[in-house]
């Protein structure tokens, strides 16, 4: 099969985009995902999405993770989605996408930076010191002093194979907070088994922790080492996290065609 393919990044997590509008690539293995995925003997990335027609929605959105496994919702992956669908036929300001976690609404702006509506956050628990929260994927969040020093994988690793979440996997995320409104984050996956140098659904996660433990504000920079997003969000009396909005840039790196 001739596979062409698109790599888009998102400040740093990068993505292989295939236009599966007419379901060319539903056949695809999961061992030909992971494939593709891997960055030695293949196109190399955090993950690999199929834009699919969708006739209630501009498309839908399917995501793999790098392990070649479908994975959950990936923020920087949906905005890349929209800045690839902007650019290939789909020109509009606001979007309405189905993803595995549901609806999601994005706008392209006149820069080109995507922003992206989350799904609500109904619920912050604590786990030893730490936090646990849904943004559409599983986050773990710990605070840390000086998080570009720190040890992710290993800690990270040693975190997602906790009994409490080895079979489900959970993202762990090591946030140092900066001022009220900027902090600094890093992210191991689960299904990518590292760090990432950015995840969306884990800034996020981290910016509405820190404004559940009331040492930030509800309009937050993040910078992680793949470069700077922002987030935004308003709580409800109930703690509800709604309206939350996750902005940055996702630019085109290359595209090609593959034999598999």
């Amino acid at each position: 099969m001739l596979i062409q393919f698109y790599k888009y990044q998102g400040t740093g997590n990068d993505f292989i985009i295939l236009d599966n509008r007419d379901s060319k690539y539903n056949q695809l293995t999961n061992q030909i995902i992971k494939d593709l995925c891997d960055r030695r003997f293949g196109i190399g990335a955090d993950g690999l999405m199929l834009l699919n027609a969708n006739g209630s929605y501009d498309f839908e959105m399917k995501y793999f993770n790098s392990d070649g496994l479908e994975g959950s919702m990936c923020g920087n992956g949906g905005r890349c989605l929209v800045k690839f669908a902007w650019e290939h036929g789909s020109r509009k300001s606001r979007y309405l996408f189905k993803a595995t976690d549901g609806d999601h609404e994005a706008e392209i702006d006149f820069d080109g930076i995507v922003s992206l509506r989350m799904n609500d956050v109904k619920q912050v628990k604590e786990y030893h010191g730490d936090f646990l929260l849904d943004t559409g994927s599983p986050h773990y969040v710990k605070m840390v002093d000086d998080v570009m020093h720190f040890d992710v994988v290993k800690k990270g690793k040693e975190i997602r194979r906790n009994h409490d979440f080895n079979e489900e996997g959970i993202n762990v995320n090591f946030v140092q907070q900066e001022s009220d409104d900027q902090i600094i984050v890093r992210t191991y996956e689960r299904g990518v088994e590292d760090e990432t140098l950015s995840c969306g659904t884990g800034v996020t996660a981290s910016a509405i922790v820190c404004f559940h433990n009331e040492i930030g504000f509800n309009d937050v920079t993040v910078k992680t080492r793949g470069g700077k997003l922002s987030i935004q969000f308003d709580r409800t009396r109930d703690d509800t996290y709604t309206n939350v909005w996750l902005r940055g840039p996702a630019e085109k790196v290359f595209e090609g065609t593959i034999e598999v």
